[in-house]
């Protein structure tokens, strides 16, 4: 502060409001800022011991040996698996013991996703943890309309909300299912709302092969074709079918990215007790299983594929049937899935804001910490559903995304770790402030007080009385302010008007190509 502020401030009545206002304004404008990804300075949480780990292993191998993986109705894998040596049994594959090890050996430990804006490209795998938001809801909430099928315009309002998040690195995908656009058609309206409405990394379709190329074609006019076969720009999600099953939709599309050098998620979705063992070893053992085989066959279309182990797993409600989040078991298992992951040297997804919740309340929020803090403990290095999900992924909330989103900033902060340079040291604070002072006026504090601790752009730390005086808003109540302040100052971010051109004829051309399917 310069040495006449202060009486600049005393001689003009107004300035404590206008400098509330500068203030606001600041606030308003950092909702645009764009953080880097997260970089671990902590360790993550070794919960099984090495021989736990050996067995499951071990387990695992000789399900793919003795058991089998079906893959259904993909020739082209059962000739790929056969001309590599395993027992090819009319849709079974047997894989020998130490093949899907060999052929992962060609699988990147890091790999960089590219961004149309380079400011945004991220790293995924090592010590780094990249935020996505909520993926596949056909529903949608807000505190206004309550519980409705989700529409083109909420995908837009999502991507947007994404692109204004700061502690949020990645666009996603399909953030809710757009029901107002047929089914064979919608994939291309997702892909351009991410390619328009915001310049971070995204991923593709892959809810058929031909949806994955599209998903390439239009990667190849935004980035261009040679940059695309050279360069990961997408990372798309192939969920295994469990128990030990690879559909030829998901085979088909992983087929897809992995010859075009795009990046795969394998992730099995289980719910243990429904489709795995209710025992924590057991889910282990087939998670392993199932991700040794489904990596090792990206591997076997291109050799070097970027590709991710994932895990979403949780439990059932054995009253309900229906799945719970936040539990211990799931805990563990997303621990013991990370340790493998790491072991078998490549990256890692696992985790979210998960929660069985109808209302982002108390439940949402138990759960969903839970999840998240799981999350960045496990090393997890590719976070989905990272903020949004609601009702067990049925649901995406408009006021759980931002409330999502704000809590994402604590794990930016809990992942440095503890500052121990001599700044972090404050002796020299200690010294200044001595015995039964204090540090509200000292140096140090003055000099750290903006960087030192997190502070939320949501939460309300007023007294009582302004806070009843202001309505006596509730969490809820002020996330949905906050979406709207953020969709009121949303600014697209700038992109070549030729390539946008391009983009929306090769949209136009493709849905015109094609009569509208609801199936």
């Amino acid at each position: 502060m310069s040495d006449d502020a202060p009486q600049a401030a005393a001689a003009a009545p107004t300035a404590p409001r206008r400098t509330r206002d500068v203030r606001r304004a600041e606030r308003s404008r950092q909702t645009a800022v764009q953080l880097g990804y997260i970089r671990r300075k902590i360790p993550a949480v070794e919960l099984l011991h090495s021989e736990a780990m050996e067995i499951i292993e071990h387990n695992a191998e000789t399900l793919l040996q003795e058991i089998g993986v079906e893959f259904r109705r993909d020739p082209e894998s059962l000739r790929l698996w056969r001309a590599a040596g395993a027992d090819v049994q009319g849709e079974r594959v047997h894989i020998p013991r130490g093949l899907a090890r060999k052929l992962i050996s060609t699988a990147p430990k890091t790999f960089t996703q590219h961004a149309r804006n380079p400011e945004r490209n991220v790293v995924i795998g090592g010590k780094n943890l990249v935020l996505a938001p909520v993926y596949g809801p056909p529903f949608v909430r807000d505190a206004e309309g309550g519980r409705r099928y989700a529409t083109m315009a909420d995908f837009e309002k999502f991507v947007k909300l994404g692109y204004m998040s700061k502690w949020l690195h990645h666009s996603g995908g399909t953030v809710c299912e757009p029901t107002d656009v047929p089914v064979n058609k919608r994939h291309l309206d997702m892909l351009l709302a991410h390619m328009t409405l915001s310049d971070k990394p995204f991923m593709g379709s892959v809810t058929e092969p031909s949806r994955a190329q599209d998903s390439v074609d239009m990667c190849g006019i935004l980035f261009g074709e040679e940059f695309v076969q050279n360069n990961t720009v997408m990372t798309s999600l192939i969920n295994i079918n469990s128990p030990m099953t690879f559909d030829s939709i998901m085979m088909g599309a992983l087929e897809v990215f992995a010859k075009n050098n795009q990046a795969s998620i394998i992730s099995p979705f289980i719910v243990g007790g429904a489709m795995a063992p209710v025992s924590v070893a057991g889910t282990l053992t087939q998670v392993m299983a199932e991700c040794l085989a489904g990596i090792a066959y990206s591997q076997l279309i291109r050799p070097g594929a970027p590709v991710i182990m994932g895990a979403f797993v949780t439990s059932i409600d054995m009253n309900s049937g229906a799945p719970t989040f936040g539990t211990p078991e799931a805990a563990h298992i997303t621990y013991g899935v990370g340790q493998l992951a790491r072991r078998l040297g490549v990256p890692y997804r696992s985790a979210g804001s998960f929660c069985g919740s109808k209302l982002p309340d108390a439940q949402a929020a138990y759960e969903t910490s839970n999840s998240l803090q799981m999350g960045l403990l496990s090393g997890v290095n590719f976070m989905l559903h990272a903020c949004g999900w609601l009702e067990g992924g049925l649901v995406a909330s408009f006021e759980k995304f931002v409330m999502d989103a704000d809590q994402l900033g604590t794990l930016h902060h809990f992942a440095r770790g503890v500052n121990m340079d001599e700044n972090g040291q404050a002796m020299g604070a200690i010294a200044e402030v001595g015995p039964g002072g204090h540090y509200l006026g000292c140096e140090h504090t003055q000099a750290n007080f903006k960087s030192a601790f997190w502070r939320s752009d949501l939460f309300d730390y007023k007294p009582f009385e302004t806070w009843d005086e202001e309505g006596a808003r509730d969490t809820q109540t002020l996330a949905s302010i906050r979406v709207q302040r953020m969709i009121d100052t949303y600014q697209q971010p700038t992109l070549d008007p030729e390539v946008e051109a391009r983009l929306r004829a090769y949209v136009a051309e493709k849905k015109a190509s094609m009569p509208d399917a609801f199936m």
